[in-house]
């Protein structure tokens, strides 16, 4: 797709301002009890050279979400001046996405996770290509998905699994061997719903 079409198409999908979600919007038996909400954010980097976006394998040994497919991103530092600093420094310290090569389009609706976190996804598109790296004590893996795939409500789907002996919701959007679920499917479910 070309850029100003993929930008056209990303910031009309943005100006929908739609509400809020989260862990628990399939579960809503489960509601978290004074649960503390850490500002985080991640990066949605949309790459139109590959009609891709970015997307990485946490490494086994983090203490939360190991494993798990997820965006660029984490919580803010004291030193992030925005939401969107933390987003784009997170993404240059774990793909090693330079700096000033993303044309920040805006963000879309936080999303609460079951970890405490508040999270902001920022919405980008590169201007330029990179050779993604990854940091290894974070990342296992650096890997795209076609925008076609993502953006297509029809490839998303509700599962569960039993968590602390209760079944637990989840959205899931499996491409090839990468099971992507949680957070980061509720996210870009929200997103595709947008683009549709």
């Amino acid at each position: 797709m070309a850029v100003p079409d993929l930008r056209t198409r990303i910031v009309g999908a943005l100006s929908d301002l739609g509400s809020a979600s989260s862990d628990f919007d399939l579960n809503k038996s489960i509601q978290p009890n004074n649960l503390t909400q850490t500002p985080a954010a991640v990066l949605v980097a949309f790459r139109p050279v590959l009609d891709t976006v970015i997307l990485t394998k946490r490494s086994a040994r983090l203490k939360h979400h190991p494993g798990q497919i997820a965006f660029p991103g984490g919580k803010q530092d004291p030193t992030d001046k925005s939401l969107t600093d933390a987003a784009l420094r997170e993404a240059n310290e774990e793909i090693g996405l330079p700096l000033g090569i993303v044309d920040v389009l805006g963000s879309l609706p936080t999303h609460q996770t079951v970890t405490g976190y508040q999270v902001t996804p920022i919405v980008g598109i590169l201007t330029q290509d990179f050779e993604p790296t990854r940091e290894e004590g974070e990342v296992s893996e650096i890997f795209e998905v076609p925008i076609a795939h993502l953006a297509n409500p029809s490839n998303y789907r509700i599962e569960g699994r039993y968590w602390r002996g209760q079944l637990r919701q989840y959205y899931a959007v499996p491409y090839g061997p990468y099971y992507i679920w949680g957070a980061t499917a509720r996210i870009l479910r929200g997103l595709a719903d947008r683009l549709s």
